[in-house]
């Protein structure tokens, strides 16, 4: 088995200021080593203290038994406002009920199979895209990710003028905004500047602008009759069940823009590692290719099932690398956690960074093996200590879309191409999402070429 990169950790005691330094350039490398074998641990600063759940009961309390005890926290909130707003995302109570209830049914019942062929001209899309030789994979993830998300909610294809422009920003975008910024840490009024980089600023207004430009005319089409019947005509259509309302353009902005980030960011993060991942593993890679070779050029949605060691190896690729490496509620009351007693306004962090890799949980949990999956001891660890779209009523609703799409196309790229590691590690960086320091290099082949 191989054991693919992860950040070095830092000492065990540094200074506040030191950890904001080291915070706010990476938060995976600025936690201690202790975390990946900790069932509970206590961070204080001097302005809160936030309580980092590793325990998979306490974890069920927060997500599954009593979510709305434990709201978003604000903190987590202050470094994406920018580009989300008011998206499903960062709210909570009424308005994130509401926004559920008009949401969901976009992803349910058949919409999957709906969305499905739109997935297989993305994935030949990007199979046509990928040149043979030493290639940056990021880029041709986001890439193909991007093309998934604009096919299926706004049926244009990565080639569309605004599709491509809002790409291009958002790369600007998340290699220049951390998760997390200083008024993460430091209380501030809301007449305070936020302290956002200019060149973030500016990314998230030219992709709203771009979007809302989107939505005006999908919102022109529908009045007209002419809208085609996908993920975004879905959704502006929706009235709340309760209320009748539907969203408005303003509104509308704010929940694409979420499901670009979910839809499209994740996506591309976890696709990326899982091909850095088989580029390691060969004897895996040649498994994932002769399934998606068994598939034939034009899968249809009843052949993922077909996709066993792929989807397995897809999971393991969002175990070690969780594209959201660490989500932040909020106490409501007083809690109890163990042995401590978390007061009102405290934040609780759950990190599936450090909860997918916990010593005391999984077996040998720096490793990548597909096949754990398919034992006991993999099966309860999925059940209860994997959480990459979160959990509860606030799992991510595209979690279903996210294990139709990333299968597939991992199938597709590696059925018509063996990819190679080039002696480059990449540095896992927690960015918007996990991603690699400067990239992830790989040497790809068509097959059947030697």
């Amino acid at each position: 088995m191989i054991r693919p990169p992860k950040p070095a950790s830092r000492p065990e005691k540094v200074s506040f200021w030191r950890y904001l330094r080291l915070f706010r350039a990476d938060i995976l490398s600025a936690q201690p080593a202790k975390l990946y074998r900790a069932k509970m641990a206590v961070f204080r600063t001097p302005f809160f203290r936030s309580y980092l759940l590793n325990q998979p009961d306490l974890i069920r309390t927060v997500l599954k038994e009593r979510p709305m005890d434990f709201p978003k926290s604000d903190r987590i909130s202050e470094g994406l406002r920018p580009l989300l707003g008011d998206a499903v995302f960062l709210t909570n109570g009424a308005t994130w009920q509401r926004q559920r209830r008009i949401i969901d049914p976009a992803f349910e019942g058949g919409r999957l199979r709906d969305s499905f062929p739109a997935m297989v001209a993305a994935g030949q899309g990007a199979v046509a895209r990928l040149p043979g030789g030493v290639v940056e994979i990021e880029e041709h993830a986001s890439h193909a990710a991007a093309d998934v998300i604009f096919r299926t909610l706004f049926s244009l294809p990565i080639e569309d003028r605004i599709a491509t422009q809002v790409f291009t920003q958002f790369r600007a975008y998340q290699r220049s905004q951390p998760i997390l910024n200083l008024a993460a840490f430091v209380p501030m009024p809301r007449w305070m500047p936020r302290l956002h980089r200019r060149r973030t600023r500016q990314a998230a207004r030219a992709i709203r602008d771009l979007i809302a430009e989107l939505t005006a005319r999908r919102m022109a089409e529908i009045s007209a009759g002419t809208a085609p019947d996908d993920l975004a005509t879905k959704i502006m259509t929706t009235p709340d069940p309760q209320t009748g309302t539907r969203f408005d353009v303003d509104e509308m902005v704010d929940q694409v823009a979420i499901f670009f980030l979910a839809g499209h960011e994740t996506s591309a993060s976890a696709l990326s590692w899982a091909l850095y991942l088989l580029a390691c593993d060969q004897d895996a890679q040649d498994r994932v290719a002769a399934e998606a070779q068994a598939l034939g050029a034009a899968p249809s949605f009843s052949d993922l099932a077909r996709l066993t060691f792929t989807r397995n190896v897809f999971r393991e690729a969002l175990r070690l690398y969780p594209p959201v490496p660490m989500m932040v509620r909020e106490t409501t009351q007083a809690e109890a956690f163990r042995d401590r007693i978390a007061p009102r306004g405290s934040q609780i962090v759950l990190s599936p960074w450090h909860l997918h890799r916990h010593s005391l949980l999984w077996d040998t949990p720096d490793e990548f093996n597909p096949d754990r999956y398919e034992t006991e001891a993999g099966k309860t660890c999925l059940r209860d200590a994997f959480i990459p779209f979160s959990a509860g009523p606030r799992v991510c609703p595209g979690a279903g879309f996210a294990m139709v799409e990333g299968p597939l196309l991992l199938a597709q790229l590696i059925g018509a191409n063996r990819f190679e590691t080039t002696g480059d590690i990449p540095i896992p960086v927690a960015h918007l999402t996990v991603r690699s320091r400067d990239g992830i290099w790989l040497k790809t082949t068509p097959r059947g070429q030697k």
